[in-house]
C-alpha cells in the first residue's frame, strides 16, 4: 500500500516520524507485511492515518480557497490533520491509540459488523433495530452498516429487509457502538493531553454532518466517535448545502468517491488511490474558486432523543420553518413515561431524520436545525 509512496521524495523520512510517534514499524506494515498482520485493527489504524496525511501532503494544501474536510470514522482523524487542528504525527498516534483501545474493547465480547445493501431506508432501520443491532454507518446511497452481537448479524442475514442484502464485513467487532465505551473511556485520557487548534477549513463531523468550530470541541468529538454512529450520509448533505463541486478522497481511496458521485450529482471527483492520481488530483484543487475562508461556515445542529422509546413528531411543524429555543419539536414514548424533545437552540428545521412510530435509542439524532435563512 504505501510502496508507490515510498519512492517520493521526502516521503520515506515522514513514515519514519510518525513511526516513530506510533511505536511501530509503519515501513514494514505498509510495504511486506502479511495481510493477517494488518487485519489488526491496532495496526490497519495508525496505517491507514499514515497515508492519509501522506497523500494530503503532497496536494501543496494552504488555507486559501473554500475547502471542507471530513472524514469516515477514522479518516475523521485524517481531517483533523488536513484542517491543522493536529500535527500530522499527534493525528497518526492518536490513531495507533484508538487502534489499540478499540481492539482491546473488541476482545471482551465477540461482536462485528455487516452492510446492508438496498431496501427502503426506513425499513432497512427498522429492521436492524429489531435484531437488537445498531445501525453503526450510515453512508447514504443505500448503504447502511448494521452491528452488534455475532448471533444478531446471523439472524439478519438470515432474514435481510425487504430488497436488501446483507454481507458481513471483515472487522474485529461492532465499532460505533456500546460495545466501544471502554475504549471511549482510554482515549479521552490521552486526547486531554495533546495540542489542538481550532480547524481552519470547515471541518465536518461524523456525529452530524455540523461544522467543528474549535479545537476542544473536535477533541471531544473524536472521543466520543468511537461509541456513536457515523452519520456520513449527513456529512454529504451539509457538503450539498455549501455547494461543494468538487472532492478528492484521499488514499487509499475509492469507497467514499463512489459515494460522492452519487450523493453530490455534478461534483468532480478525483480518488487518490496512488501518485499517479496527484496531477489529477491537484488540477481539481486549483480550479476551485479561490474566494477566502469564514464565508460560509455552517452551524448545523441535530436535536437528539433524550431516552430510548417510541418517536413521534410535533404536529405543525414541518421542514425549511423556523423554530424558536424551547419548542417541542416531538416525544419519546418509554415503557413508563413521555420525555419531550425540545430545541435548545432557535434556528430553521432542516430536515427530520426520524418518523412517527420510530423505535429510537437514547442519544439519537431526530431533526437538522440550522442558523439564518441562508441555510
Amino acid at each position: 500500500m504505501l510502496a508507490p509512496w515510498l519512492e517520493l521524495p521526502g516521503v520515506g523520512e515522514q513514515l519514519s516520524g510518525l513511526s516513530e510517534a506510533t511505536g511501530l514499524d509503519l515501513h514494514r506494515l505498509g510495504t511486506t507485511a502479511s495481510a493477517e498482520e494488518i487485519k489488526d485493527t491496532a495496526v490497519t489504524q495508525p496505517l491507514l492515518l499514515a497515508l492519509g496525511v501522506i497523500a494530503a501532503g503532497q496536494l501543496d494544501l494552504d488555507d486559501t480557497g473554500e475547502r471542507v474536510v471530513a472524514g469516515h470514522s477514522v479518516g475523521e482523524l485524517t481531517a483533523a490533520a488536513v484542517s491543522g487542528a493536529l500535527a500530522p504525527a499527534d493525528a497518526v498516534a492518536l490513531a495507533a491509540r484508538r487502534g489499540a483501545e478499540m481492539a482491546a474493547a473488541c476482545a471482551l465480547t465477540p461482536t462485528g459488523m455487516s452492510a446492508v445493501l438496498g431496501g427502503d431506508p426506513d425499513e432497512v432501520l427498522a429492521r436492524i433495530e429489531e435484531a437488537g443491532l445498531t445501525p453503526a454507518n450510515r453512508n447514504g446511497a443505500g448503504q447502511i452498516v448494521a452491528a452488534g452481537a455475532i448471533d444478531a448479524l446471523e439472524k439478519l442475514a438470515a432474514e435481510p429487509p425487504a430488497g436488501a442484502r446483507v454481507r458481513p464485513l471483515a472487522v474485529a467487532g461492532a465499532f460505533h457502538t456500546h460495545y466501544m465505551a471502554p475504549a471511549a473511556e482510554s482515549l479521552a485520557q490521552y486526547a486531554g493531553g495533546l495540542h489542538v487548534g481550532d480547524p481552519r477549513p470547515i471541518l465536518l463531523s461524523n456525529a452530524d454532518g455540523a461544522a467543528v468550530l474549535t479545537g476542544p470541541q473536535l477533541i471531544d468529538r473524536l472521543v466520543r466517535q468511537v461509541t456513536l454512529p457515523v452519520r456520513w450520509d449527513l456529512c454529504l448533505h451539509s457538503c450539498a448545502d455549501l455547494g461543494v463541486s468538487g472532492v478528492v478522497e484521499l488514499a487509499p481511496g475509492g469507497v467514499l468517491a463512489g459515494i460522492a458521485k452519487r450523493e453530490l450529482p455534478g461534483a468532480e471527483v478525483v480518488a487518490l488511490k496512488t501518485p499517479e492520481d496527484l496531477g489529477r488530483a491537484r488540477t481539481l484543487i486549483a480550479s476551485r474558486p479561490q474566494h477566502g475562508q469564514g464565508e460560509h461556515t455552517p452551524e448545523f445542529r441535530v436535536v437528539v432523543t433524550p431516552a430510548k422509546g417510541v418517536f413521534t413528531r410535533a404536529e405543525a411543524i414541518e421542514e425549511g420553518q423556523q423554530v424558536a429555543r424551547g419548542t417541542r419539536l416531538g416525544t419519546v414514548q418509554t415503557n413508563r413515561d413521555e420525555h419531550p424533545i425540545v430545541v435548545a437552540e432557535a434556528g430553521v428545521l432542516t430536515e427530520w431524520l426520524r418518523n412517527d412510530g420510530d423505535i429510537v435509542p437514547a442519544g439519537l439524532p431526530v431533526a437538522r436545525l440550522a442558523n439564518g435563512s441562508e441555510y
